[in-house]
């Protein structure tokens, strides 16, 4: 069974849940784009059997973490189970931007899209983007301009524009 074993990088969109009353076991979703298309991205319901790893994954990770996970990928055998991953080993590649302003915090919610990262206020319609790096990328001024202003900063960057 070890030869079937996989690894799989994701982000943390959900706060972590505990998987038993006694909080030894862990289940969390992890949102998985392996080509930074929006199309090819999947939500994968991954558990956590391991007390000490369910203990880090249920006090350590925040929504927003970059993670990578290894484990065992469960088939559902029936129309009506899902399928998850079962993590043996997991590893904090990135952690979550970190909010100075508790107040902003409370009325913002920050996504990522591929590697964007995206700050939706609620106060305003516009949604300012960052690269993963920091790069500035832009105002979107309405969420559903989002699209436009990634492809257009991709173009930027393909003629070698800042």
């Amino acid at each position: 069974m070890d030869t079937d074993a996989i690894a799989l990088d994701g982000y943390l969109d959900e706060e972590t849940v505990p998987g038993d009353l006694h909080g030894s076991t862990a289940r969390f979703r992890l949102t998985v784009s392996p080509t930074d298309e929006r199309a090819d991205e999947m939500i994968l319901p991954c558990s956590v059997a391991d007390s000490e790893l369910a203990h880090t994954v249920l006090h350590e990770l925040v929504p927003g973490d970059q993670l990578r996970v290894t484990g065992y990928l469960r088939l559902p055998r029936t129309p009506d189970e899902p399928m998850w991953m079962v993590v043996t080993t997991l590893a904090v590649l990135e952690t979550a931007p970190l909010l100075s302003d508790p107040a902003a915090a409370a009325t913002a919610v920050i996504e990522r899209y591929g590697p964007y990262v995206c700050w939706f206020d609620a106060d305003t319609t516009g949604v300012e983007v960052f690269t993963e790096r920091g790069t500035w990328v832009g105002t979107a001024p309405e969420p559903n301009e989002l699209g436009e202003l990634l492809e257009a900063f991709e173009h930027r960057q393909a003629a070698g524009g800042e």
